[in-house]
């Protein structure tokens, strides 16, 4: 029996394919940005069959070519998220005293670029290095999506002792809350150092792995995000995603 394709929100679909986020696509629809099989849709809750094809208007392409995206190394005693009451967040960092600007290349710090400015991933209050934070829910969902697959690189300080199968493990074959996790790439760095590259991001995912097999996380610097790493990026400092630059 041939299975039929159901209506789904036009928002959704937009977001599902990487064009925005869902909260842009409900404001790009009222405002008559988004064309669905050439025709302009401007009702929010529009459904269209997941065939449809979409596209936005030059005004949404104008907006979103606007929207920055910021490379942080962010030091130990800093919340990625400002709901972390009571914790200073980590966009507090984002200033123009902070911006890292070798030679002043690139553009000059802009206030307007932190309305809506939102991290993209969590890098936890006693862990440091590369944080992303971004206005565009395109580059937002490429990185923490549920199918996201970007690599994300960490070199991990340990204290214990592992256990006989633990390395094995931590590569694949431990679960967290139920749930397995997917297989990562662990090896040691040096006598007290390893080094991780995950391809998913739970909360204290890394912490978590090693006391699974009897280590205790002492240091963890997150190095790389996709094809962006934090080289020479002093701690405490950002700057913008360059042009050309992907994840």
């Amino acid at each position: 029996m041939r299975s039929i394709m159901e209506p789904v929100r036009i928002s959704k679909l937009m977001a599902q394919r990487g064009l925005c986020s869902r909260r842009e696509a409900d404001a790009y629809i009222e405002r008559g940005w988004v064309r669905v099989d050439g025709r302009i849709v401007s009702e929010l809750g529009t459904k269209a069959l997941p065939s449809a094809r979409i596209t936005l208007e030059r005004q949404a392409a104008r907006r979103q070519t606007d929207k920055v995206t910021i490379i942080l190394n962010k030091p130990v005693g800093y919340v990625s998220h400002q709901s972390d009451k009571g914790y200073r967040p980590a966009a507090s960092l984002i200033q123009a005293r902070t911006q890292y600007r070798p030679g002043h290349g690139g553009p000059a710090f802009d206030p307007a670029h932190l309305r809506g400015l939102a991290p993209a991933g969590r890098l936890d209050i006693d862990s440091q290095g590369l944080l992303v934070l971004t206005q565009d829910g395109r580059i937002a969902r490429q990185l923490i999506g549920d199918d996201s697959s970007i690599e994300k690189e960490y070199l991990v300080r340990v204290e214990g002792r592992l256990s006989a199968n633990g390395l094995a493990l931590l590569n694949h074959g431990l679960s967290l809350d139920g749930q397995a996790l997917r297989p990562a790439r662990v090896q040691w760095q040096n006598e007290d150092q390893l080094h991780f590259i995950l391809r998913e991001g739970r909360k204290r995912q890394i912490r978590r792995m090693c006391e699974l097999v009897g280590l205790k996380v002492v240091g963890l610097k997150r190095v790389r995000m996709g094809r962006i790493v934090l080289g020479d990026l002093p701690l405490g400092q950002w700057r913008y995603l360059r042009e050309g630059e992907r994840f």
